[in-house]
């Protein structure tokens, strides 16, 4: 597999990421739109799980061990994301400290096991279509593919300054 098939799921599971948390915060919230880490459509932690598990497919691996790293993967993603960005700019965007069985509310069971059944459902019921209809747009996509990657480092760049003001801001606000 190419690194550009590669880069078309992430960003394809990214943006995907983006409407199942809308849509689950318009359920939950009434809101679509929730404050996340990039301003614009996507969650790249719904885009590394997923490509992760999808590279793992690739090879080959036994159908119990891939079940369980289905339930591993998604939640140490979780993890690592929400421990890197409270490290990186001292926020939690998502906290689930007051439930059960959760670890320093970047992570709980819930959630965990909600992450297992979608990240399964992904793997073996989502990717097949997903590798069908990158196929015929694979040349598209190729042309494509310059322009995501800047639109996308454009963001993480927007953001890291966003916060780098904002954090500044507040410490002359606080001096």
């Amino acid at each position: 597999m190419l690194a550009g098939e590669y880069f078309f799921y992430f960003m394809l599971y990214s943006f995907l990421g983006w409407v199942l948390e809308g849509s689950y915060n318009l359920y939950s919230q009434g809101a679509f739109r929730k404050e996340g880490f990039l301003k614009g459509p996507f969650k790249p932690m719904y885009g590394f799980a997923p490509l992760l598990l999808v590279a793992l497919k690739d090879l080959s691996l036994p159908l119990p061990l891939l079940i369980a790293l289905a339930f591993i993967i998604p939640s140490a993603v979780e993890y690592a994301s929400g421990w890197l960005l409270k490290y990186a700019f001292h926020k939690q965007w998502w906290d689930y400290s007051g439930m059960a069985y959760q670890l320093r509310g970047h992570i709980c069971l819930k959630f965990s096991l909600y992450w297992w059944g979608l990240a399964t459902i992904c793997i073996y019921g989502l990717q097949p279509l997903v590798e069908m209809l990158y196929q015929p747009i694979s040349a598209i996509w190729m042309l494509l593919l310059p322009l995501m990657a800047l639109m996308l480092t454009a963001d993480l760049l927007w953001t890291c300054r966003t916060w780098r003001r904002g954090s500044k801001v507040m410490e002359l606000g606080e001096g």
